[in-house]
């Protein structure tokens, strides 16, 4: 009769997936240090959570804490493969002695110990880096946050700290880019809400241009509608030029930007900066975040792609990630920018100083339904 190749003997494992390579790798380092217990100290950092199966982890551990015996020792008896099996076994009830005799089996060469606790702990990068790349995909779109942009960025420092410590153990080598083209990111949302805030700077933008200058932080890609953003530039190449701002001048530079179609007539522009509400920095911040929260959920969803992929190997998913982290990086800056401290003969921006009309505090103020844009 065959062995089994699980610890979870009598277990239905029919509609499990087929083992990974990693976990006959698992199981080749576990045999090789059954087999030959002085090689745990030849095999370099590794612990038992590197593990991707919990019993093989809980065995790992448990061969740290019974002395290993000498070699010649070993050879006589199997008192220290039954006293480790006696300490991994409440960790991992599965553990039985007819599993060790499988992982014994299961190693090709003992003296290859270290090469298998090599391909263990780069898969616990793998697997630990797409673990990042979910928290920072989940805190990007968690709408019960109080503070989801401190939320996204503290994440991404974790996640670039961890970069870090890989690539203390895995130093960067020709070959290194990863082999799965990067996903695009996502196209921002076009939740309405969204839009309304967008309609609303521009609106308060053509009412208040003096401050433009000021709000060199926010881009036109931040938009999450292509136009909103065109628009914008307008704006800002009006402000720059130091020409007149106003809804006449903004709709003749969008003519000559070829912004007016028949689904966006003069009067859609007309009608769409002429409701100005609060300040436009107030809702340039409230843009710009949304950019940072999309952008943190792209480089998650990239991230995922590069570590769903085991053709890359860990020293291309560090690159890999890097670079997508790159994207981020620069709207952080932006953000920073935006959000650092206003100067003393400033008024802090606030909810209720961005929207001082009669009445609770209004954070979106929709135009008159021939502004409504649509793509």
């Amino acid at each position: 009769m065959p062995h089994p190749t699980d610890p979870y003997e009598g277990d239905d494992l029919d509609d499990l997936p087929p083992p990974q390579p990693v976990h006959f790798a698992e199981q080749a380092l576990l045999g090789a240090l059954l087999l030959e217990p002085h090689r745990l100290n030849t095999i370099g950092r590794l612990a038992p959570d590197h593990f991707g199966n919990h019993a093989h982890g809980a065995l790992f551990g448990a061969m740290h804490t019974v002395p290993a015996p000498s070699p010649k020792q070993h050879t006589k008896d199997t008192a220290w493969l039954s006293a480790v099996l006696a300490k991994g076994r409440p960790e991992a009830a599965g553990l039985t002695a007819s599993y060790l005799h499988t992982l014994i089996q299961s190693c090709p060469r003992p003296q290859h110990a270290t090469a298998y606790a090599g391909m263990v702990r780069a898969d616990h990068a793998r697997r630990t880096l797409r673990e990042h790349a979910d928290r920072l995909c989940q805190s990007a779109t968690d709408t019960t946050l109080s503070s989801p942009a401190v939320t996204v960025l503290a994440q991404t420092d974790a996640l670039s700290l961890y970069l870090d410590e890989l690539a203390t153990h895995y130093a960067a080598h020709p070959g290194s880019l990863p082999r799965t083209p990067a996903a695009p990111p996502p196209p921002h949302g076009t939740r309405e809400e969204a839009l309304d805030e967008e309609r609303l700077l521009l609106a308060t933008a053509t009412a208040h241009p003096d401050g433009l200058h000021l709000m060199r932080w926010l881009l036109p890609e931040d938009f999450a509608l292509p136009l909103h953003g065109q628009l914008y530039r307008c704006l800002t190449a009006l402000a720059r030029r130091g020409a007149a701002v106003d809804p006449v001048t903004v709709l003749w530079e969008a003519q000559h930007q070829q912004l007016l179609t028949a689904e966006f007539a003069p009067a859609d522009l007309m009608a769409l900066v002429s409701d100005p509400v609060g300040s436009p920095d107030y809702w340039g911040e409230r843009i710009l975040r949304r950019a940072l929260l999309g952008q943190a959920h792209a480089v998650g969803l990239r991230l995922g792609v590069l570590t769903n992929d085991q053709a890359n190997t860990v020293h291309q998913l560090i690159t890999g990630s890097r670079r997508a982290l790159a994207g981020l990086s620069a709207i952080r800056v932006r953000w920073q920018h935006a959000t650092s401290p206003a100067p003393q003969s400033r008024p802090p921006r606030t909810e209720s100083t961005a929207a001082p009309r009669a009445g609770p505090p209004r954070t979106t103020a929709p135009p008159p339904p021939t502004a409504r844009l649509t793509r």
